[in-house]
């Protein structure tokens, strides 16, 4: 049994415990929060040890590997911190919203053999995992257009959009790995408008965006396209489609059931869409454990890597430099 602590016992760090306690192969060692009742509960809940700091975690012999679901503030510390210590580091993104201070991270965990692996999710989605094998199994041929849509059902409260970095670096990065995912290229140019459409003055407080759309392109012309809004009226909407010379391939929303309902008022009425990304990506979500304990297990670099978290950020930057300079920008200006 792989023996991992929780750092960060916000939402997604509550779900993270929750999985690795249910685990047949991994054991929750523990959790820590600075906020001390979250920890509480969450220990309490899953009758777990309470850390009282995460230096605590790092030195403690009863914890194998850590899971970092901390403000991003934090996270490239604890990589390092994780590395020192010889453990294992599963970390939700970003590595932090500074390039500067990525590259540091990676200068500094340099030549490590300790699994760091990123929490981009959606990789491990059956539907778009799918849209990939298709197109590693040839099904859709060449591939020449990819098309992303992500529009969250509402905005997030005034004070986390505060602090998130902004679009690109807190929602947009997840679709940026996503297309690297699917395409199996580097994109070498980004161009981007965004707008401020949902809650203007909010964005405009905060020099960011509500409503963007990416498009890059690879050294040999494949394209990709990304939509996103902070806000759609009937749920959380996620989509993938891979374009090629041989046909298509789509990763759908997920609904709340599959029923479809037909009416003297309505034809083929469907159910809402799943609400957000926990509900929608809860099976992700557990495929992501999955993987990071074989990765530990077996010794294998990690599905998700710490380079895989540095490149999308330097997209993440390049379409923020794109926006605010009205230009196409080349991934080497951001390298």
């Amino acid at each position: 049994m792989l023996r991992i602590a929780v750092l960060g016992c916000g939402r997604i760090g509550r779900m993270h415990a929750e999985n690795i306690h249910a685990h047949p192969r991994a054991e929750l060692a523990g959790v820590f929060d600075v906020v001390e009742a979250a920890a509480k509960e969450v220990a309490a809940n899953l009758s777990v040890k309470q850390f009282a700091s995460a230096d605590d975690i790092f030195s403690a012999n009863e914890v194998d590997a850590v899971l970092v679901a901390t403000s991003t503030p934090t996270h490239a510390d604890f990589i390092e911190a994780a590395v020192t210590a010889g453990k294992p580091c599963l970390c939700e993104k970003p590595i932090d919203l500074s390039v500067a201070r990525v590259k540091a991270c990676a200068s500094a965990i340099a030549g490590t053999t300790v699994p760091i692996m990123l929490g981009f999710v959606r990789r491990f989605d059956k539907g778009h995992a799918a849209v990939r094998a298709a197109i590693e199994a040839g099904q859709i041929g060449d591939v020449h257009q990819v098309v992303i849509t992500s529009r969250d059902p509402d905005i997030a409260p005034d004070a986390y959009i505060e602090v998130s970095g902004g679009i690109f670096r807190d929602m947009t990065i997840h679709d940026f790995d996503m297309a690297r995912f699917i395409m199996g290229e580097e994109f070498e140019t980004i161009s981007a408008v965004g707008a401020r459409l949902v809650a203007p003055a909010l964005m405009e407080r905060c020099d960011d965006y509500d409503t963007v759309t990416v498009t890059m392109t690879t050294a040999s012309g494949k394209q990709c396209v990304i939509s996103n809004s902070r806000r759609a009226v009937y749920g959380y909407d996620q989509r993938v489609e891979a374009f090629g010379t041989g046909g298509m391939a789509i990763s759908e929303n997920h609904p709340e059931n599959n029923a479809r309902l037909y009416g003297g008022a309505y034809t083929d009425q469907k159910a809402p869409l799943l609400n957000f990304f926990i509900e929608r990506y809860a099976q992700a979500f557990a495929s992501e454990i999955d993987a990071f304990v074989d990765a530990v297990e077996n010794a294998a670099p990690p599905a998700v890597g710490f380079d895989d978290g540095h490149k999308a950020l330097l997209l993440a930057e390049a379409a923020l430099i794109s926006v605010r300079e009205g230009r196409p920008v080349h991934l080497k200006e951001v390298e």
